[in-house]
């Protein structure tokens, strides 16, 4: 990798996705959280700070990816260390297996898991944070009152989620989020939510702890019992505080990488580059026929690891599973791949196509004292549960979703108190022992497949962070289904992979379902900070235009 490169070839946008700065740097998914991240930083704050503001204020700008009811975790480095820090939801008490259906984990009221948002975001503000609690919530208040415009996007889900919000009998997801309650909003309207600025009025002026054991508790506990929903009081009181884990690390080619470990799926990125690893650094960039049935097969072969080897720290703590981060295990994957598609992998979901764009969201944030937070927050699905608090103005999630129901010895099975399986893996890259850049991607499985493309341009190409997150991008299902931005590779490439086996999926250029990039890094051959928002979505990249300290 020539760093030098890799950093001088960066060039912004004049959209605002891709961004200079001298005094730190945000990624977001949607300008108006980014701006809130920035002012935070621009007040004297850290990146603690503007990560809150930003976690925030996407509640708000993305309801159907994350907000007040539903998880975040994420990397993060303050003061030279890095942890994990793990807000997984839990399920409530009373929710058991028998007295859920299908349906019922997927929509509705007992679908949803104990909120954790809340409470890792304040966690993460009372411990590494400095400005007021106040000022943190300030920018969500402020767009939740006086509204954004819809992007395209976002009026494509409500679309495609219409019929799911009016199957819930009380309708009050579609209430809130539909146009009069009963249609999508248009492209470019304006929407404002009363109820959740109040909301945050709320928790800004009592404190998070209001969430769980106050005034907003109370509210919850009453609207869950209206509609047969399994969440309580109690729940909401154990406050589902983060807790901190060791970030998993492996090194692809010259740098240092650090992921999320369980239950995030850190573990899949790692594999996923320690088998790239054993690809010449120069062949895979190329994208060749050669290349891209290299990457196709790597993917299917880490995501039968993962589907195979679940592993849950708060079940089984005293047992440390190493061998899917072994590098002779990754070699020997990699060296099994033949020249066409493995037939010992499973070929039921072959014919599978992506439909699921539109859940998670993922935010960078550097600040210029050398902290860094790489956070992923969710609400499962897209809209989540289809359900909305009464008069609190926001979605339950539907993470019963991510629970096993068929094997009672799962790690991951529906229990009272169980986390969700997440497929998260927020992720820092260091050099020479220094942060670099932060990223991460929404989108499922589709996470570590993009993640590991962009770094592979980055680290085996020299791209910029920039020229990375637009190249050609693609995913491969355990089924051995290739969904690829088709127009934007070579007629021979697709027909080479038709030719091994594969199942050809088109997608749109620059598809949101592909994955989401959102990406900070500290420049180490020249002063200030780079960021990127990925074209596939809608998000910018912005920083202070001065220096937090040490100003001339």
């Amino acid at each position: 990798m020539k760093l030098e490169q890799v950093e001088g070839s960066f060039e912004t946008s004049e959209d605002g996705r891709f961004g200079v700065a001298a005094g730190g740097m945000v990624a977001s998914a949607f300008p108006e959280a980014t701006f809130a991240g920035v002012r935070m930083l621009q007040e004297g704050g850290n990146a603690a700070d503007a990560a809150c503001a930003v976690g925030f204020a996407l509640g708000v700008c993305e309801p159907q990816m994350s907000g007040v009811g539903g998880q975040t975790l994420g990397l993060l480095h303050f003061d030279g260390k890095t942890i994990a820090m793990d807000g997984s939801s839990r399920v409530p008490s009373l929710a058991h297996l028998s007295r859920l259906d299908g349906a019922g984990r997927e929509t509705g009221y007992g679908a949803a898991t104990v909120p954790s948002t809340v409470a890792a975001l304040a966690w993460l503000h009372e411990r590494h944070g400095r400005l007021p609690w106040k000022t943190i919530l300030e920018p969500a208040v402020e767009v939740a009152r006086e509204g954004y415009r819809i992007p395209g996007f976002q009026a494509s889900l409500q679309a495609r989620e219409l019929t799911s919000f009016l199957s819930v009998p009380s309708r009050s997801g579609a209430r809130y989020f539909l146009k009069d309650g009963e249609r999508p909003y248009a492209e470019g309207d304006q929407f404002r939510q009363g109820d959740l600025s109040r909301l945050l009025e709320q928790l800004a002026k009592a404190g998070a702890r209001d969430f769980y054991q106050g005034e907003i508790a109370a509210q919850i506990d009453a609207d869950m019992r209206d509609n047969d929903g399994f969440l309580r009081r109690d729940d909401l009181a154990l406050i589902p505080w983060p807790v901190v884990r060791e970030p998993l690390e492996r090194q692809f080619r010259s740098v240092t990488v650090a992921a999320m470990p369980p239950p995030g799926s850190g573990r899949t990125l790692l594999l996923l580059l320690l088998m790239l690893n054993h690809l010449e650094s120069r062949v895979l960039p190329s994208l060749s026929g050669e290349a891209v049935h290299f990457i196709a097969e790597t993917f299917r072969k880490a995501l039968v690891q993962r589907a195979e080897r679940p592993f849950d720290p708060n079940t089984y703590p005293q047992i440390r599973d190493k061998r899917m981060l072994s590098r002779s295990f990754a070699v020997g994957l990699a060296s099994s791949i033949a020249e066409g598609i493995d037939p010992s992998l499973p070929r039921d979901l072959a014919g599978a196509h992506l439909d699921e764009s539109g859940e998670t969201t993922h935010f960078s944030v550097m600040d210029e004292e050398g902290n860094v937070a790489s956070i992923t927050q969710s609400i499962e699905r897209a809209y989540g549960s289809k359900a909305a608090a009464e008069g609190l103005g926001f979605l339950y999630n539907n993470y019963m979703m991510a629970l096993d129901v068929e094997d009672p010895g799962h790690p991951y099975y529906l229990r009272p108190n169980a986390v969700p399986w997440s497929s998260a893996a927020s992720a820092i890259v260091f050099h020479d022992g220094r942060p670099w850049i932060a990223f991460g991607s929404p989108g499922s499985e589709r996470i570590y497949t993009s993640m590991s493309q962009f770094l592979m341009h980055v680290v085996d190409d020299s791209a910029s962070i920039a020229d990375a997150v637009q190249r050609p991008r693609l995913h491969c299902s355990i089924g051995g289904t290739v969904s690829l931005e088709v127009s934007r590779f070579p007629a021979d490439v697709v027909q080479r992979l038709e030719r091994h086996g594969y199942t050809i999926d088109p997608c749109e250029a620059y598809s949101p379902a592909l994955g989401c990039i959102q990406a900070a890094l500290r420049c180490q051959t020249r002063p200030g900070f780079q960021g990127v928002a990925d074209p596939r979505r809608n998000g910018t990249a912005a920083g202070p235009p001065r220096r937090l300290s040490g100003e001339s």
